[in-house]
C-alpha cells in the first residue's frame, strides 16, 4: 500500500465522483476516477489502487464485470455503489469478488467508515507480532493473509479471508449470523444474511472437497455456522 492510499473511484454519475474525489481527497486519499469499468482497468494498470469504489451499472464494462477482472489479477479491496432494489445485483457482485456495498444516497461518514475498514484489514498492522492458526488441515497466517489447506495454499480475497479467520478463530462454536456479520462488517450489518450466505458458499467452493456435504464449514439450522478444521495437522 502506498504511503498516501490510492483510491479508484468507478461511476458514469459525474456529480457523484465529483463529490467523492473532493470528499476522499480531503481525508489525504488519491483519487483517481474513471466513467465505467473499461477505463478503469486502464488506469489500474498505472495508478495501482489500494481500493476500488465502483457503481453497478455503467456503460461498456459493468461493475460486476469490472469485479471479476480485477479478482483475476488482484485482491485489492472493492467497495460497491448500488441503488435501493438492486439486492439481486449486489449479490452477483458480492459473488464475483465485491468485498462490501453501500447503498445510494449514503452519508460520507458512512462510506468513510467503510473505506477505513477495508484498508485496515487488507494492510498488516506495523510493529505488530505475526499471528498463525494451526488448527486441523488449516495453517492461517492473519497477519501475511495466506490461507493453507492440507498442504495446498489457497487464494481467497479479502473478505473470504475475514469470514474464515473469524471462524477460525472461534473454531468448533456455533457461530450465529449476527455475531459473524458484525465481526466482519460491523453492527449496521447485522441483518444483511445476503452477505453471509454469498461468502460461505465461495468459501465452500474453495475449501471443501463436496461442496454438496461440507466438512469444514458446517450449518447449523436457523442459527449459523460452525467451524470444524480437521482432524490432522497438515503439513506446511
Amino acid at each position: 500500500m502506498h504511503t498516501r492510499p490510492h483510491i479508484l473511484v468507478v461511476d458514469d454519475e459525474p456529480q457523484i465522483t465529483r463529490v467523492l474525489r473532493t470528499s476522499l481527497g480531503a481525508q489525504g486519499y488519491e483519487i483517481r476516477v474513471a466513467g465505467d469499468g473499461e477505463a478503469a482497468l486502464e488506469i489500474s494498470k498505472d495508478f495501482a489502487p489500494d481500493l476500488v469504489i465502483t457503481d453497478l451499472a455503467m456503460p461498456k464494462m459493468n461493475g460486476i464485470e469490472l469485479c471479476r477482472q480485477i479478482r483475476r489479477v488482484s485482491q485489492v479491496p472493492i467497495l460497491v455503489l448500488s441503488v435501493r432494489g438492486e439486492e439481486r445485483s449486489k449479490v452477483e457482485a458480492l459473488d464475483s469478488g465485491a468485498d462490501d456495498y453501500i447503498t445510494k444516497p449514503f452519508s460520507t461518514s458512512e462510506l468513510l467508515a467503510r473505506i477505513r475498514a477495508a484498508l485496515r484489514r487488507s494492510r498488516p498492522k506495523e510493529g505488530e507480532p505475526a499471528l498463525k492458526i494451526a488448527d486441523g488441515d488449516f495453517y492461517i497466517d492473519l497477519d501475511g493473509h495466506r490461507v493453507t489447506l492440507a498442504g495446498r495454499e489457497v487464494h481467497l480475497t479479502p473478505k473470504e479471508f475475514d469470514v474464515l479467520a473469524y471462524m477460525a478463530q472461534n473454531s468448533r462454536k456455533v457461530l450465529t449470523h449476527r455475531a459473524i456479520l458484525n465481526a466482519v462488517w460491523g453492527s449496521n450489518s447485522i441483518e444483511q444474511t445476503d452477505y453471509l450466505r454469498v461468502f460461505v458458499g465461495q468459501l465452500r467452493k474453495k475449501l471443501e472437497p463436496d461442496v454438496g456435504s461440507p466438512k469444514y464449514i458446517l450449518t447449523e439450522p436457523w442459527v449459523g455456522y460452525r467451524f470444524e478444521p480437521g482432524e490432522s495437522h497438515a503439513k506446511q
